[in-house]
């Protein structure tokens, strides 16, 4: 059997679409929320297995992996998140980056030597690679309203897999997925599947007005700190709320905070992007923390954390 494991954000439903289209099979996808990054505890395998990892952290995931390769199954990881030690084994097939300019789709279309770049860029904008996604857009000869296209739909994927669970969500990622993965091309998927463009791109306005409506519970000239109310729609919003913030204000850091179902709270931290480095290393000292350099969260702050963690978000970017 073959699993296809991957993030469900803009960057691993595009990687993802890009190997499928390059090799057709029949695989069991294997996603969830964004935050939901311990996928490989949601299946077991057997023996001449093979699974695919697509943008979440082998360092999360490194028991896991070492479990399935001694029990005989073959992976292929592609990631930009710190890896931890990589195992050493010859079924173990690995392609990650973790320079802050990267994501996994961009390691895909590099991999397959640039076959779907416009899902790749699609990704990028999504992950808020904006340089790196006009850098690969400009090879291609595209339009203005064409790059704008491409962006607001990698914004709105990525936008739909924020969330505390499935039912947040406008659409479970495994089916937007499969929406999506029948077509050549990002512009062929708008084209022939509108009804789910325009629902994906009035949520992301609604709740992105209902987000632009909030005041910073902290501030100072290096960050800002925002604590949005615990609602379906702030926790939709708070991965594409700090982006926005983050493109709004390019030298300060940002973190976006959202109540979640254990009566704590999950965080999302963006790094300045004038200096995108930190967030990972921030983040990483506290339980249940991680990322990458520009774009890291804990995904479990117990309330009364929540004035270190601030103090230390300052300290750090300060």
């Amino acid at each position: 059997m073959h699993f296809d494991v991957f993030n469900g954000d803009a960057d691993g439903i595009c990687a993802l679409i890009q190997l499928r289209l390059d090799r057709p099979l029949a695989s069991r996808l294997i996603t969830g929320i964004k935050r939901d990054i311990q996928l490989l505890d949601k299946f077991t395998v057997t023996s001449g297995d093979r699974i695919t990892v697509l943008d979440i952290s082998l360092q999360t995931n490194s028991v896991r992996v070492k479990e399935f390769l001694n029990q005989g199954a073959h992976i292929f990881y592609v990631d930009h998140h710190q890896p931890g030690d990589i195992p050493n084994h010859p079924h173990l097939k690995t392609l990650i980056n973790t320079d802050s300019a990267i994501c996994t789709s961009l390691l895909v279309n590099q991999y397959l030597n640039g076959k779907y770049p416009l899902w790749a860029i699609t990704a990028a904008f999504g992950d808020n690679l904006n340089h790196s996604a006009e850098q690969l857009a400009a090879t291609l000869n595209l339009s203005q309203t064409e790059i704008e296209t491409l962006k607001n739909l990698g914004i709105y994927i990525n936008y739909n897999g924020y969330g505390g669970c499935i039912d947040d969500l406008h659409f479970a990622p495994d089916r937007l997925y499969r929406e999506m993965a029948e077509f050549q091309s990002p512009f062929d998927f708008i084209g022939g599947n509108r009804d789910i463009f325009t629902q994906l791109e009035q949520g992301y306005r609604e709740d992105m007005a209902n987000a632009q409506r909030l005041v910073p519970e902290y501030q100072s000239d290096a960050v800002a700190v925002f604590i949005l109310p615990d609602t379906a729609w702030a926790r939709r919003v708070n991965g594409v709320f700090g982006n926005f913030l983050a493109n709004l204000h390019l030298s300060r850091a940002h973190a976006v905070i959202t109540h979640n179902k254990d009566n704590d709270y999950q965080v999302g931290v963006r790094a300045p992007l004038s200096n995108k480095t930190g967030a990972d290393e921030l983040c990483s000292a506290f339980p249940t923390g991680g990322g990458r350099k520009a774009a890291a969260g804990i995904n479990h702050l117990p309330g009364d954390q929540l004035s270190i963690f601030i103090k230390k978000f300052e300290d750090f970017y300060s």
